[in-house]
């Protein structure tokens, strides 16, 4: 019979198993089906926003780590904390962390992953943005506009006022 640890580890594991089918179903109606797309979505974060936080050597078995590295990556801001006692991670985080270290491997990453988990993050937050979104969606109509320097930008507005 299963550890109580066992059991949570593969309860947790089938819970994003599932959930990584719905969001590779998402992906593929996404241009013919963007609100379906955005409803499947929905679904996985409010999946994610019910699941209950989970233990660090649970986290480590799903991204096939130390449980010391997990709380290297947890020290460094990778991975939240949602309880301290006994210590516990968002679900969400770590599905999202969980993404980033697969594709990683896949395209051949081993080593400093830690690293590169990090840029990939911060880059995601970036792209999220949505004074970049507009800009993206502007230049790709062709509606390009120099940037303006910050005095330039100040310039503008006190004109405008």
């Amino acid at each position: 019979m299963p550890s109580t640890l066992e059991r949570e580890e593969i309860k947790v594991k089938r819970l994003f198993e599932r959930l990584e089918t719905v969001e590779e179903v998402a992906e593929k109606i996404e241009y013919r089906e963007p609100n379906e797309a955005a409803s499947l979505r929905g679904v996985v974060q409010e999946a994610l926003e019910e699941a209950g936080p989970i233990r660090v050597s649970v986290a480590a078995a799903l991204l096939h780590l130390s449980d010391r590295t997990v709380r290297t990556w947890i020290d460094e801001g990778l991975l939240t904390v949602v309880a301290s006692r006994p210590l516990r991670l968002d679900p969400a985080r770590l599905h999202q962390v969980l993404h980033l270290v697969r594709d990683l491997r896949e395209a051949g990453q081993k080593r400093d992953l830690l690293d590169a988990v990090w840029y990939r993050l911060q880059d995601s937050a970036l792209l999220d943005r949505n004074d970049l979104q507009r800009s993206l969606a502007e230049m790709r109509q062709g509606d390009l506009q120099p940037a303006l320097s910050k005095a330039e930008e100040e310039a503008s507005t006190t004109n405008q006022a």
